[in-house]
């Protein structure tokens, strides 16, 4: 738990890492200049094989218009699935429905550089572009947890 604070406190300091990622959308987005314009915003890791992750992600999904009125943060999902089911990506997205951003990080770089071990892996970054929490794993009523970490990061 250490290591992960001392990650997360490295990780404040030096705002998000310059990594190009794609978009679902063939876009290309460089992960050091994701905001919100200043409110708090959720990186969520996942890949198309993790159920934990897919449950996450669609819990959220049923409370995420909720939490946007009233936080008005918004939520980044990065796949780390490999570069051969790259395609299967966005129909599987567009099929639950997400709203979310979606990124593509099929080497993993982003991960990498985010310390990410093991999905599903979510942060809550500040407006100023802070990491301000982090979590990794996934229980039913998890996505709370995430809600509250917004709420801290808005001073609520």
């Amino acid at each position: 738990m250490a290591c992960a604070a001392a990650f997360v406190a490295l990780s404040a300091a030096a705002g998000l890492p310059n990594v190009n990622l794609k978009n679902i959308n063939g876009q290309s987005v460089n992960t050091a200049e994701l905001s919100n314009d200043g409110k708090p915003f959720v990186i969520s890791f996942f890949a198309l094989w993790c159920k934990p992750c897919n449950r996450e992600l669609k819990a959220i999904n049923e409370v995420y218009e909720d939490w946007q009125e009233e936080t008005g943060m918004k939520l980044v999902a990065v796949s780390i699935d490999e570069a051969q089911n790259e395609q299967k990506v966005k129909p599987f997205v567009e099929s639950k429905g997400w709203e979310y951003e979606v990124l593509l990080d099929p080497n993993g770089e982003f991960k990498r550089q985010m310390g990410v071990n093991d999905i599903p892996h979510v942060f809550v970054v500040d407006g100023a572009g802070n990491i301000v929490w982090n979590h990794q794993g996934y229980v039913d009523g998890g996505e709370e947890d995430i809600l509250e970490a917004v709420k801290k990061a808005l001073g609520k």
